[in-house]
């Protein structure tokens, strides 16, 4: 609740003060991040629409079947899955209160998504070498623009992670760091369901 409006000596209104519950009402910052996962959808879903309308586009070009290696891929989506599960474990632990294995399952979260970042990188290093750029396709630019989109979520991501990981070990696990880390988890596994219609629409449809 507020303060009631004070006149000062002058007869001018005070300005009005508001109690600390009043500042960050209950669910607020899950409601926002809903929101801004919605709106993150909203940019996926145009990505997939267009590659959807342009990936058959080759411009006698190379082909997803010419270019994808199905098992690098499958094994990147190894990685992505297990980081889910692991950030799992770390969210299991905080709930225990315990910091040291959050932190533990926290980072082995973190290298799984470097893995990730990392063998995806190699692959887009493979592709411009051989020549397969975006601007040499509407299906290779349709196809960077996706999965490169992505990739800059999962390095958003990995920041993120770096960042709680730093304020978890300083503050601990009080309710401020586990509304923060709640909002992780929710982003890393939505990433993670993008990730298999990625595999799923992009490299198992390409190759065939």
């Amino acid at each position: 609740m507020s303060q009631a409006p004070v006149q000062s000596a002058d007869g001018a209104e005070k300005p009005v003060f508001y109690l600390k519950e009043d500042h960050h009402p209950e669910n607020g910052t899950s409601i926002g991040f809903w929101l801004y996962l919605m709106s993150d959808c909203l940019i996926f879903a145009t990505l997939f629409a267009t590659y959807a309308v342009v990936g058959r586009s080759y411009a006698a070009g190379p082909s997803g079947a010419d270019l994808f290696d199905l098992k690098l891929v499958a094994i990147n989506t190894g990685f992505l899955l297990f980081s889910s599960i692991t950030y799992g474990f770390a969210m299991l632990e905080a709930q225990k209160k315990k910091i040291n294995t959050t932190l533990i399952w926290l980072a082995i979260t973190g290298l799984f998504g470097l893995a990730f970042l990392g063998l995806e990188l190699y692959e887009f290093y493979h592709l411009i070498h051989e020549g397969a750029t975006p601007q040499r396709s509407a299906f290779l630019s349709a196809f960077f623009a996706l999965v490169g989109t992505h990739g800059l979520h999962v390095t958003f991501g990995v920041i993120w992670l770096v960042t709680l990981m730093v304020q978890v070990k300083k503050f601990g696990l009080h309710a401020e760091n586990m509304r923060r880390l709640t909002c992780l988890s929710m982003f890393w596994h939505f990433l993670d369901v993008i990730w298999i219609g990625v595999f799923s629409f992009v490299y198992l449809v390409g190759v065939l």
